[in-house]
């Protein structure tokens, strides 16, 4: 059986990387989305050990002088982390996990898993993403503001992913994402494994 892949996909906030994430997993097979913790206060509609693993500051803290989080990063005053047992525990399944995660997360995951595969999802323009975050209703003008600027920083660092989504046509968008999941299932390493007894009668 193959090792699942680890896939990391950012996004500034207000992208759609959530929902592209979300309509995409029914989608594919074998496809799972690892669920973050973090110490931000859970808003309205939100459930525990779904969204997120809502986690106190003290706790969190803990956790990562233990090393239990394979990256952790600090985004709008709060902190976010991926659970490494969780991960690793699925990839050995042979299930495809997606870490969402920001780019510091994911510079601390290509250290140490260079194999990581990586998408860079970004929005049609500026005018588009603010748009996006003020429709969802949940930000002060402060905030949205204090958000545009760190999606600056954050679009920054695209050009360190392997690939890149304008997510400016919703289901253009999410074919390119799941193409881009399907067509690394059949590179020669995977296949070879898989398909190791269709090979060795093709050859004899």
């Amino acid at each position: 059986m193959n090792k699942g892949k680890l896939y990391i996909i950012s996004a500034p906030s207000g992208a759609g990387k959530t929902s592209l994430i979300k309509k995409l997993l029914p989608q594919v097979e074998k496809l799972m989305v690892s669920v973050s913790h973090t110490t931000r206060t859970q808003r309205d509609g939100e459930q525990h050990g779904v969204d997120y693993f809502f986690t106190p500051v003290d706790t969190f803290k803990t956790e990562i002088s233990l090393g239990n989080f394979l990256e952790y990063a600090e985004v709008f005053d709060n902190f976010y982390g991926t659970a490494q047992s969780t991960v690793e525990a699925n990839l050995k399944l042979g299930i495809d996990v997606i870490l969402e995660i920001d780019w510091q997360g994911a510079q601390q995951i290509r250290k140490l898993l260079p194999e990581t595969l990586s998408v860079f999802i970004v929005p049609p323009s500026t005018e588009v993403l603010k748009e996006r975050l003020q429709g969802r209703g949940q930000d002060s003008e402060e905030i949205i503001n204090r958000r545009m600027q760190d999606a600056v920083q954050e679009m920054s660092h695209y050009a360190e992913y392997d690939y890149l989504v304008v997510n400016d046509d919703f289901n253009m968008a999410l074919a390119e994402l799941q193409s881009i999941i399907l067509a690394n299932r059949l590179d020669i390493k995977s296949q070879q494994t898989a398909l190791a007894p269709l090979l060795m009668g093709l050859l004899n």
